[in-house]
């Protein structure tokens, strides 16, 4: 991220976004956050795999419970698509297999030249997802040392087993990520206000020191807000048509966390321009009062316009003003008024995202 020279670098270049020590936490959420969802289900998904392969009398029960390690994924989408990958590679790795090891036999440098023809052939169809799938199954072949069709049936049953319980408690239940969405939006409009503040009070005061902490803070609650919309993107499993294809339906938390990376840009660019102010103008009392206004409108839910208007105004009062003294006084005025030109941006970026807004984006997006 840029940094200007009245930033100094705080926290060692890093920002946490978490919760605070204050916030109500259940046991259940502190059972969670000790061990995490993902390794209970997958613990519940592997004890029951085994099982199940076990009640169904399938050879070697214990492999069902690594493919079920292997098949539990942090996302529904995300569980549902590297489970095709993985059933493909093992099909795909079982048919090459047999044919090497019914060729060549059961020899130890057998198993390097299956990867030498399998891994490039798996990458090739798109499959690398599947490969350590794929490599378990035919692994547990090489050690049965024979090449059946009641072989093969017992390696499908385990793929079937291992990989459809992790199926299930893939889509059985996931988080959902309102709270920490709303968490995290919450922590960015705050940061985006302090930010706006510190930027009006420069303006008033050059000898002004600021140590830029807070955007980084806010740059780590836009990505972590994007990552956590994605998740939920990828948890709803809503489908819509685009160019005849199906895809996913865009999440408007999404759009709401892109927009803020956006505008954060702008507001960086903004804080460099602010370090050219080397003196006190009558134009810079003007631009802080718009900056004060944002600390306001930062946390609005609709776009009303107002600081776009009196930005308007300040810009026919540059268009009037008479010419600059001193060429620090010209330097200064220049970099004020690239500093509307950002702030514009700025507000341009909110207005065209408040036009694609959804009805059901209305409460999300500002």
């Amino acid at each position: 991220m840029r940094r200007t020279a009245w930033q100094s670098k705080a926290n060692g270049g890093k920002a946490e976004v978490g919760m605070r020590p204050s916030d109500k936490r259940t046991w259940s959420n502190k059972l969670f956050g000790l061990i995490g969802l993902r390794v209970m289900k997958t613990a519940i998904a592997t004890l029951t795999a085994i099982y199940a392969a076990i009640l169904l009398n399938v050879d070697n029960p214990q492999s069902a419970g690594i493919l079920a390690i292997l098949g539990v994924d942090t996302t529904r989408w995300r569980g549902l698509k590297t489970v095709f990958a993985r059933l493909g590679a093992s099909v795909i790795g079982l048919i090459v297999a047999s044919v090497l090891f019914d060729a060549v036999g059961f020899h130890i440098w057998a198993l390097g030249l299956f990867i030498l023809i399998a891994f490039p052939l798996l990458t090739r169809f798109g499959l690398k997802d599947g490969i350590v799938t794929g490599s378990v199954i035919v692994f547990h072949l090489f050690a049965r040392g024979e090449v059946t069709p009641d072989a093969i049936l017992t390696e499908l049953k385990l793929l079937a087993i291992g990989l459809g319980w992790a199926t299930f408690f893939n889509l059985v239940y996931m988080p959902r990520e309102n709270q920490v969405l709303d968490a995290l939006r919450a922590r960015t409009e705050s940061m985006f206000a302090s930010v706006f503040a510190e930027l009006a009070r420069y303006l008033r005061d050059p000898g002004a020191l600021w140590s830029g902490n807070e955007l980084l803070e806010a740059e780590a609650a836009i990505e972590a807000g994007i990552e956590a919309a994605q998740r939920s993107r990828e948890n709803r499993l809503i489908w819509r048509t685009r160019r005849n294809r199906l895809v996913l339906q865009d999440e408007p938390w999404l759009l709401y966390f892109h927009m803020r990376r956006s505008q954060l840009e702008s507001i960086q660019a903004m804080s460099e321009l602010v370090a050219l102010a080397s003196q006190r103008v009558p134009q810079a009392e003007s631009i802080a009062r718009l900056f004060e206004t944002l600390t306001d409108d930062v946390r609005s839910d609709f776009y009303e316009g107002n600081t776009e208007q009196a930005l308007d105004e300040l810009e026919r009062q540059f268009r009037g003003m008479p010419l600059p003294a001193t060429r620090e006084e010209f330097e200064t005025r220049a970099a004020l008024l690239q500093l509307c030109r950002e702030l514009r941006r700025y507000l341009t970026i909110a207005r065209r995202e408040k036009k694609r807004r959804s009805p059901q984006a209305a409460a999300h997006i500002q």
